[in-house]
């Protein structure tokens, strides 16, 4: 079947469609109703059908020869470790942190907060949630205590399983004082945190409840996989919403395994036994979707990589992963290949590796633009193929098909739609544009499996967001066009969330952090774009009146509070102090305007703009 073929039949027969890519799977019981509505109308895939996703990705393996193969590659340059984990060793590790949990009393549906570095431990934590039926909910280890406080209280863990420290290029991160200040901010309080003693750091286990990881494993049982409906959850993951309140995306059981285990053969064509390599980090969908769950679900190995793309110990870093590991396929943000360019920009570190095992290099994350991905053209005589998703979908909307039909590369564009998803390009009114022109991306409803099916706690919400904006419709956010060949264009956010390194990040809640500044008397924050980050933060504020501070300690404290609020993924490092902001006669900031005036697009003064000589001023500021 070629690609039209299948999407076409993903069109036609969305059930059927669904049924026969299910039967790839090892349920206990398998699903007779394959697309139901709830009394919100909301559409679940696969209800009915008993499972459980840790089975899948480990025992059903261990069970049917691939036992001794490897299935997890620990390879972690910052602290010159590397480890390999057969199928049979990480079932066993993962039964006993399943056994450990359950211990703790954590049961079907109770709620676990994995706050890990990229160690294997992480991976373990997150697959043995999954085989006793906990909901797992990856934080960040970037995130500061601010951050985690929030998440606390919305999912309300019973347990938080963590790890001493995070190691970056030139420091240490410690994670329990961080868990600490978290849980005196927040109004639920978890049971136990439980710490993986790293010897870079060792976290002082002072607080009730807290314990040691490896001497409470070591008193615990292997325990069994719990069955699970198809449409019971899976995980929560957090995302920034425009308001600044993090809103819990989740994932269902049986719709993400079936879309993951697609996934692997028909988008990146990854066969059992093949190692696959997802450079990001568990804290994030991609971390979740394709370096623990898909590949393990394929019978693949997977890499661990607790590392940079540069500076560990250089950029050759991921070129000797490949050729160490014989990595067949590399999976990662456009972020990572912009830094390599910058420090090896004619790609001799890439001419000291054996890379005959790499036959393809797949981006996400953010867009991958044309530079980089001519750069990438000429260093590697293979496909560079980018795909476009969001935490929301947990897995592609549109790309290369490579293990249907190998399709011709245009640069800018994520290919086409995958099977599954119905992509329309709308305009304001909700009318179908015609080919080549912008408009809003929308995906007809039902979404295929594997799609969020509310937020966490909040179904009303999760309508007004993504659902009542264009009736029928999935709202994704993004504006981009189709062109005359079916091939989709993403060209940004339509909301005020900003992409840093594939990081999405809410200006709205930085706009609240800079505000609380005592010299602040107004600011707003756009996203700029950065040729190595691809947007970067950058802060407009106006002082109170009678303010004598000098500018530079203004500036400098505003990105301290920054990194206290947010942590140092948001990068912000930069404050234009101004004396007034464009506005719209009703008071509204144009940040569009902003936006484009700050990376010397070319812009129309809108005609509700209270004063066009602001601009002119912020222009002088900019200079």
């Amino acid at each position: 079947m070629n690609y039209q073929q299948e999407l076409a039949a993903s069109k036609d027969d969305p059930e059927g469609f669904w049924r026969k890519k299910s039967e790839a799977l090892e349920w206990f019981k398998k699903p007779e109703k394959i697309l139901t509505q709830d009394k919100d109308g909301i559409h679940h895939w696969f209800a009915d059908g008993e499972m459980n996703t840790a089975y899948m990705a480990l025992d059903y393996h261990v069970e049917n020869g691939r036992a001794d193969q490897a299935a997890l590659i620990y390879d972690s340059p910052v602290t010159n470790t590397k480890k390999t984990y057969t199928y049979r060793e990480l079932r066993d590790e993962v039964a006993l942190i399943a056994g450990m949990l359950a211990d703790l009393g954590v049961e079907k549906g109770d709620r676990v907060i994995v706050y890990m570095p990229m160690i294997p431990q992480a991976a373990m934590a997150m697959l043995a949630c999954a085989r006793i039926g906990a909901i797992h909910s990856v934080v960040f280890g970037g995130f500061a205590a601010p951050e985690l406080a929030l998440r606390i209280d919305d999912a309300k863990p019973k347990v938080i399983l963590s790890a001493s420290c995070g190691i970056e290029i030139k420091r240490v991160i410690e994670y329990k004082p961080l868990i600490d200040n978290a849980i005196e901010i927040a109004e639920h309080t978890p049971k136990n945190v439980v710490v993986f003693q790293r010897p870079e750091a060792t976290a002082e286990l002072s607080r009730d409840g807290d314990l040691d990881w490896l001497e409470t494993v070591s008193k615990a049982q292997p325990a069994e996989c719990t069955p699970v409906k198809g449409s019971d959850l899976l995980y929560i993951l957090y995302t920034s919403g425009t308001t600044g309140k993090p809103k819990g995306v989740v994932r269902e059981n049986g719709g993400h395994a079936v879309a993951m285990k697609y996934s692997m053969s028909a988008i990146y064509d990854m066969k059992p036994g093949e190692v696959f390599w997802s450079a990001s980090d568990v804290g994030w969908v991609v971390g979740h979707s394709y370096i623990v769950y898909a590949p393990l679900l394929q019978g693949c190995t997977t890499i661990f990589f607790e590392g940079k793309p540069i500076m560990t110990p250089d950029a050759g870093a991921f070129w000797r992963v490949i050729s160490e590991h014989k990595v067949k396929a590399l999976f990662t943000a456009p972020t990572a290949f912009r830094a390599i360019k910058k420090e090896d920009p004619n790609g001799d570190f890439i001419k000291k590796y054996d890379l005959s095992s790499f036959e393809t290099l797949f981006a996400a994350g953010e867009r991958l633009d044309p530079p980089t991905y001519e750069w990438l053209n000429e260093q590697f005589k293979l496909p560079i193929i980018d795909n476009w998703w969001q935490t929301e979908t947990g897995w592609p909307i549109s790309s290369n098909m490579r293990g249907i039909e190998k399709m011709p590369i245009k640069p800018g564009s994520s290919t086409v739609p995958v099977p599954g998803y119905d992509i329309h390009i709308l305009d304001d009114n909700g009318q179908e544009v015609v080919a080549n022109k912008q408009g809003n991306i929308a995906i007809k409803l039902p979404l295929p499996p594997s799609c969020l099916t509310t937020i966490w706690g909040d179904i009303n919400r999760f309508k007004s967001s993504y659902l009542e904006t264009f009736p029928g419709y999935y709202t994704s956010g993004d504006g981009g066009y189709i062109d005359e060949d079916g091939y989709l264009f993403v060209m940004g956010r339509t909301d005020d969330v900003i992409n840093v390194s594939g990081h999405r990040l809410s200006t709205g809640e930085m706009e609240e952090i800079i505000a609380t500044h005592p010299a602040v008397a107004e600011c707003a924050v756009i996203g700029r774009s950065d040729e190595l980050k691809g947007q970067m933060p950058l802060g407009f504020a106006i002082l109170k009146s009678g303010v004598d501070t000098d500018h530079l300690d203004i500036k400098k404290a505003l990105v301290q509070l920054m990194r206290e609020k947010i942590g140092a993924v948001a990068c912000y490092k930069d404050t234009v102090i101004v004396e007034r902001l464009p506005k719209t006669r009703s008071g509204k900031i144009l940040r569009k305007t902003l936006r484009q005036l700050v990376d010397g697009e070319d812009y129309v003064i809108p005609s509700t703009i209270d004063d066009p000589t602001i601009l002119d001023e912020i222009q002088q500021e900019l200079k």
